[in-house]
């Protein structure tokens, strides 16, 4: 089972103690989003657990115990972006808070396992094409030797967050501007020693030196663990994307970070709400067990080939 660590919400920023809580019982219960009352209970043995995928825009308050992740293999996804607060409006300065983390835990675990993200890219009056260049060069240069690959994506509308993103005047580039901006985009990360990849984009890319990229990457993974593994592309993502199979244990409508693009959150009023039940020894993440709730053991195994003989 390769674990995620969520889509759905910043856990390393903001509920590390919980998560650290979770790995030393050895389980955690999963609230179904589509069906509230459903709960699964998951084995966290690093016998199971192959891989942990965490994804953050945040991971200081992890870092001082991340000795207890030993057993197990795992990479971070860190997006650190040009925006401001207006955009991303609980996220530490970029350059100078959120540049000397990333370096920090790029020491600590190595640069192969830190995957840079610039993304969403969105565009507006404010963040224009020649405005990301600047920031992502400005940011590229100092994350250099920190960081094997960047990761990027365009930002795309959903139910959830399409008032925010009128509210923002986004536009979208002909594919022409689109194209020649991707190019500018490969070849600062390049020149700062880092392949680039996007992220669930149907556009092909790779004319701009961008290859379609696998964010739960099992070459990744096995290069990790020293061995193969079954695991099947992840059915319950957007077509283009490439990720393999994962068991998320995110909370959706609990992350703090205020990102106005986000699709993960209903309402500032939903993640204050949730958030404000947070009990760092609760097995569930932002909340309790309630009546009516049904939990039942997820059933999860290694992906790991067997060695025969």
């Amino acid at each position: 089972m390769i674990l995620s660590v969520s889509r759905r919400t910043d856990i390393p920023n903001y509920y590390s103690e919980w998560f650290y809580n979770r790995i030393r019982e050895g389980f955690v219960y999963v609230r179904n989003p589509m069906n509230r009352h459903q709960i699964s209970r998951i084995d966290l043995s690093p016998d199971i657990v192959d891989c942990i995928v965490f994804w953050t825009k945040n991971p200081e308050p992890m870092l001082a115990g991340l000795d207890e992740l030993a057993a197990y293999p795992y990479y971070f996804q860190f997006t650190l972006t040009g925006y401001g607060n207006e955009i991303e409006s609980n996220v530490p300065h970029k350059i100078d808070n959120m540049i000397p983390v990333f370096q920090r835990l790029s020491d600590r675990i190595g640069k192969q396992r830190v995957i840079w993200r610039y993304d969403p890219i969105l565009f507006s009056e404010t963040y224009t094409p020649e405005y990301h260049l600047q920031m992502f060069e400005q940011i590229a240069s100092r994350l250099k030797g920190y960081t094997a690959k960047c990761v990027i994506s365009f930002v795309d509308s959903y139910a959830r967050n399409k008032r925010n993103m009128k509210s923002l005047n986004v536009y979208e580039p002909e594919q022409p501007e689109l194209l020649k901006f991707a190019k500018c985009i490969s070849e600062i990360a390049q020149k700062n020693g880092m392949k680039t990849g996007s992220c669930a984009e149907c556009i092909d890319l790779g004319s701009c030196g961008i290859e379609h990229n696998c964010c739960i990457d099992k070459v990744l993974i096995e290069s990790m663990i020293g061995a193969r593994l079954t695991v099947k592309p992840d059915k319950n993502q957007r077509p283009a994307c490439g990720c393999m199979e994962s068991v998320d244990i995110g909370t959706y409508n609990t992350c703090k970070n205020g990102c106005k693009y986000c699709y993960a959150n209903y309402s500032e009023e939903s993640v204050a709400r949730n958030a404000g039940s947070y009990d760092p020894t609760s097995p569930i993440l932002c909340g309790s067990i309630q009546e009516g709730d049904r939990i039942r053991p997820r059933k999860v195994t290694s992906w790991r080939e067997q060695q025969s003989g």
